[in-house]
């Protein structure tokens, strides 16, 4: 039983640590809850051209009776699928626009080669 008592008041300090750092943390959580506001801001009138078209052609489909095969296939060939088309595929990562980026792969073997030294 000592042994008990003798853990217990151990433990209360750093119980009294541990519930005063997540009042802390729930306190800065919701008093500083968007630090990203900082960041850009998008122009609300910014792609609103493609949005309403990408919207027109969703209404369109929705409308009408299901599309068959070969208009779906036509539709979808012209961009990223049959609804948004190109819209904004040029801010799409794809192994064309992205051979500076390194693989998962390469970084795990990276990684490895520092932690163990072999290089």
């Amino acid at each position: 039983m000592k042994i008990i008592a003798l853990v217990s008041s151990l433990l209360r300090p750093v119980r009294f640590l541990v519930i005063a750092f997540t009042c802390t943390l729930l306190f800065v959580s919701n008093a500083f809850p968007a630090f990203a506001i900082e960041s850009y801001q998008s122009n609300p009138e910014e792609a609103t051209t493609q949005l309403l078209e990408t919207q027109r052609k969703t209404d369109e489909v929705g409308r009408s009776n299901p599309p068959g095969l070969e208009r779906v296939q036509r539709e979808s060939n012209k961009g990223l699928n049959e609804v948004q088309g190109d819209a904004d595929i040029d801010k799409m990562k794809r192994p064309s626009n992205s051979t500076s980026s390194t693989s998962v792969e390469d970084e795990i073997e990276n990684l490895l080669e520092k932690v163990t030294g072999k290089k």
